[in-house]
């Protein structure tokens, strides 16, 4: 019994240890101004990890509120990067973790 732990820890480590990796910034020419893409671990993960040991009605209220707050502080950080039309869309929907008209 204690190899499927063991595989369960390894991958657990894993999963904590890969977006660590994934920030590396490369080393070639700085992007744009609006071409600036967001932390690899998007938002909506981190509501998800947050909101996992609720459930039911707790869970999706906190859910909500987390992604709901999520969409402010990108929509903050795409205004102090000055990106704006379709551009602050996408901006945002990338920030976020997935489509921003989810909410329901």
């Amino acid at each position: 019994m204690k190899l499927p732990s063991a595989a369960v820890a390894a991958s657990l480590v894993c999963l904590i240890i890969a977006p660590v990796f994934a920030q590396t910034a490369p080393t070639t020419a700085p992007a744009a101004p609006t071409s600036t893409v967001p932390v690899p671990a998007t938002k909506r993960v981190t509501c998800l990890a947050t909101t996992q040991s609720l459930k039911g009605q707790d869970k999706r209220d906190q859910m909500q509120l987390c992604m709901a707050q999520a969409r402010v502080d990108c929509l903050k950080q795409a205004i102090d990067q000055k990106v704006v039309g379709e551009p602050r869309k996408t901006f945002i929907k990338t920030c976020v973790g997935g489509d921003a008209t989810e909410q329901q």
